[in-house]
């Protein structure tokens, strides 16, 4: 029953977190479509989340590669476990870059290409 408590209650957080759009924030939609410019811009240098991306794709990498299947092997419990926190750090991660690169997306719209006039 407390398992099932708990559950429940990730599951309306993690709803929470992806339904900011109706809070004033991105919506998933948004951000799921800003991932592939966020992707090109740090790649191109314009935007400077190379470290976070880089960070991003070596935990989505061992959540499905087979060096992770070791730990669920040997101890399934912590195998599960850090499966599960990796998942989380990951998902918080995605949210929280992407929200900031469409924050640096807008206030780049804004900026006028030019020559500063001192």
């Amino acid at each position: 029953m407390a398992k099932t408590l708990r559950r429940t209650a990730a599951f309306k957080a993690l709803f929470h977190a992806l339904s900011a759009g109706s809070r004033g924030g991105p919506s998933l939609g948004r951000r799921l479509g800003a991932l592939p410019r966020m992707i090109r811009a740090t790649l191109r240098g314009e935007y400077d989340g190379g470290l976070r991306l880089a960070m991003m794709t070596a935990a989505a990498a061992y959540v499905v590669s087979p060096i992770d299947a070791m730990p669920e092997l040997m101890m399934l419990l912590f195998g599960l476990a850090d499966d599960a926190l990796m998942v989380t750090w990951l998902a918080g991660s995605v949210l929280a870059e992407t929200e900031r690169f469409l924050e640096w997306e807008a206030h780049r719209a804004n900026v006028v290409p030019g020559h500063v006039v001192g």
